[in-house]
């Protein structure tokens, strides 16, 4: 019996996740909201984990009905993500680990992703998409490594999103992505955008360009609402993001695909997929967005992996970096 206990806080999420063999004992977390039109500051972002931390910290160990000397090892989120927020919740996870006397381990955002999506969705060998505000990737297992198949050339699609609600001054709470969902159900037109598809790579900042500019001029004169742009943007990023999955499943030979991140909590994009899987006789994997959106047992999860294959961080080594890819890693965990 393994316990790990996860602590994540890349960007405006801050959550302490504790797992057990595969159980999610406990995951709470908090949200650091901005007004409508504003982004989230790392320096804002950062003072804000500092403020709840070890109330969500007290709250994962009462769910899960845990002391400190029940954990065996104290995993954190090492990169990629914001700086300030990442040394923050770095410097916790290492004080806490000395002082209950536990090992330690620095573990790839990214691959927490993954492998909490297979542990939720028990799916075998998929094809990855994983899809949030700070990363767009492809994503297949090969040889001890998660190979990048495809990923953005310059933004993330959750950013994409998150920066044109900013436009319209959608909110920002629960999030904006969320938030544009819900009015892209209820868009009828279909603007047309730019599709930048380049190989297995997809390019966002031109599509924003474009509809940053575009966006108060077919607003003013009355050719479109809200609701068409947040469905035509929607349908555009979508068809490219599932353009690029089935590229990679083609050349796997994979009949799984697993949609990881915040963004895959899209149901739109969820059902988008579901066709292009129904097509090629393929399963498609998702989550909630209890599992989907950034989280501390995702960490947890993937330590809970690592630790039990022998590997740990010692203290030296227990940075932080902001860049930090997911073909860096060496999957031992997997044959």
């Amino acid at each position: 019996m393994t316990i790990v206990i996860g602590f994540e806080g890349s960007a405006n999420k801050i959550g302490i996740g504790i797992i057990k063999d595969g159980e999610v004992l406990s995951n709470p977390r908090r949200t650091y909201i901005t007004p409508p039109g504003q982004g989230f500051m790392p320096s804002d972002t950062a003072r804000h984990h500092r403020a709840v931390i070890l109330t969500v910290l007290k709250e994962a160990l009462e769910q899960a009905g845990l002391r400190p000397a029940d954990i065996d090892c104290v995993a954190y989120t090492k990169g990629p993500g914001m700086g300030a927020p990442l040394v923050t919740v770095a410097l916790v996870a290492r004080t806490v680990a000395q002082l209950w006397g536990k090992p330690l381990l620095g573990v790839n955002h990214c691959i927490g992703h993954i492998e909490m999506g297979r542990l939720i969705t028990q799916a075998n060998n998929p094809t990855v998409l994983y899809v949030s505000g700070g990363n767009t990737q492809v994503i297949a297992y090969s040889e001890r490594r998660y190979r990048i198949f495809g990923e953005t050339i310059d933004i993330a699609v959750g950013n994409c999103l998150d920066r044109f609600a900013r436009v319209i001054k959608i909110s920002n709470d629960p999030s904006p992505g969320y938030n544009i969902e819900q009015m892209a159900k209820k868009g009828s037109q279909y603007v047309e955008l730019p599709y930048t598809v380049k190989g297995m790579d997809v390019s966002f900042s031109g599509i924003l360009s474009y509809i940053e500019e575009a966006a108060h001029k077919m607003l003013s004169s009355g050719q479109c609402s809200e609701e068409d742009l947040c469905f035509s943007l929607q349908e555009t990023v979508f068809s490219m993001l599932v353009e690029i999955t089935e590229r990679a499943m083609a050349h796997c030979g994979s009949g799984e695909v697993l949609i990881v991140g915040g963004v895959g909590c899209n149901l739109r994009l969820q059902e988008m997929m579901g066709v292009m899987c129904k097509e090629r006789n393929a399963k498609l994997f998702a989550t909630d967005e209890r599992f989907c959106i950034d989280n501390g047992a995702m960490i947890a999860q993937a330590g809970w992996e690592m630790f039990r294959s022998g590997q740990v961080t010692e203290l030296e080594d227990s940075w932080i970096t902001q860049r930090y890819r997911t073909d860096e890693v060496e999957v031992t965990w997997r044959d």
